[in-house]
């Protein structure tokens, strides 16, 4: 969402892609530092309350957006939109789900994920009409007062969430009482274990990959001869992968855990950017979000899963969002290393067969590490 307003701000503010994608690597790197702290907090209090807060947060970074002045006021609110909007809100509804649906998580993670593929199908196609009629300032600040306005309609869905906390709480203490619990793992004990940094670089590929694509979607469009309507108007195409995908994945997971069916989700990322590298046509854009779509989707439903089925769901808010804050680095780094890439002279063939090969080096380091001892006999809870 962000990246389609790129080119407007760029114009205004003067920028290269490259300072461009360093000021958003800035106020991402930021937003990283702080996750792992703001991101625990969802362990402490009522998830209405610190929904609440999320949601005025982001309204406010759009707001902030949509005010920017300054080269420093535009890093501030690129700050703002990174922690409260895939930082926060993206980490509560994952860490929600994965809680308290314990042996449907699976599942309840796949259908979450409507809404987020939804937003990423038609939002950015919204954005490009509403910058053309009314320009990329206004149009943040109406979305800023859109999210004001999903306050009150968030608080009303978690209506009687007391009484889920509560259910939670004494599952937890029955799990601890019966040693059920013993997987239960805290941040720490998480990064002693040599499994999660061979797990980290496909941890880590959907984000520092697909943001740094979606981030430069309309330089591919330019460097390929395609209409940037036809790129922007096909993440229909994507979104539609992501849901079916995570809807079917959900109730595998059930069955036969995390640990089993996240091993390969990166590969058909890596055939979608293969597929552009000779790309003329502009209809190659549809299978691209396809195969691009089917890796988020197991991703989504995926990881989450895979964490609380790991390390336990006690301490899943602050496991997650040190996996959340090391994903929103990566993010960071994606957009930016391909803007340096270009203004060095490099074309985005080269960097979707880069992308790739990480993909296929990630995915032979994440098997072994899922197939460690404990793995899968933590699936169950």
């Amino acid at each position: 969402f962000i990246g389609v307003f790129g080119p407007e701000v760029r114009a205004e503010f003067g920028l290269s892609h490259t300072e461009w994608g360093s000021l958003y690597l800035v106020g991402t790197l930021a937003s990283a530092l702080l996750l792992p702290w703001t991101g625990q907090l969802i362990d402490r209090y009522d998830l209405r309350v610190f929904a609440a807060g999320v949601l005025l947060a982001l309204a406010t970074a759009c707001i902030a957006m949509s005010l920017a002045n300054s080269i420093v006021f535009l890093g501030v609110a690129i700050f703002l939109l990174r922690q409260s909007g895939q930082g926060l809100t993206s980490h509560a509804a994952a860490v929600s789900m994965a809680r308290y649906h314990g042996r449907d998580r699976g599942k309840a993670l796949a259908i979450s994920t409507i809404g987020f593929s939804a937003a990423e199908a038609l939002l950015p196609v919204l954005a490009v009409v509403a910058i053309a009629f009314w320009g990329w300032r206004q149009t943040y600040a109406m979305v800023g007062i859109a999210v004001l306005l999903v306050v009150p309609i968030a608080l009303w869905l978690l209506r009687g969430h007391g009484h889920r906390h509560d259910r939670h709480l004494a599952e937890l203490h029955e799990a601890a009482g019966d040693g059920t619990s013993a997987r239960d793992r805290t941040r720490r004990q998480m990064l002693s274990e040599a499994r999660f940094y061979l797990m980290l670089p496909a941890v880590l590929a959907p984000s520092f990959i697909m943001t740094a694509m979606f981030f430069h979607h309309l330089t591919l469009a330019e460097a390929k001869g395609w209409s940037a309507a036809w790129v922007t108007g096909s993440y229909w195409v994507y979104a539609l992968s992501t849901v079916v995908t995570s809807l079917a994945a959900g109730p595998l997971i059930d069955r036969l855990s995390a640990a089993r069916i996240v091993p390969l989700f990166l590969l058909p990322m890596a055939l979608s950017l293969v597929l552009l590298v000779p790309a003329e046509a502009a209809f190659w854009v549809l299978p691209y979000f396809l195969f691009a779509g089917m890796s988020s989707g197991l991703h989504f439903t995926g990881l989450a899963a895979l964490w609380a089925e790991l390390y336990g769901s006690k301490h899943l808010g602050a496991i997650k969002s040190l996996a959340g804050s090391l994903s929103v680095f990566a993010s960071a780094l994606g957009p930016v290393t391909i803007g340096f890439v270009l203004d060095a002279g490099g074309s985005m063939e080269g960097i979707c067969l880069g992308f790739a090969v990480y993909c296929v080096v990630a995915t032979l380091l994440l098997v072994p590490a899922l197939r460690r001892p404990g793995a899968e006999q933590a699936h169950g809870t």
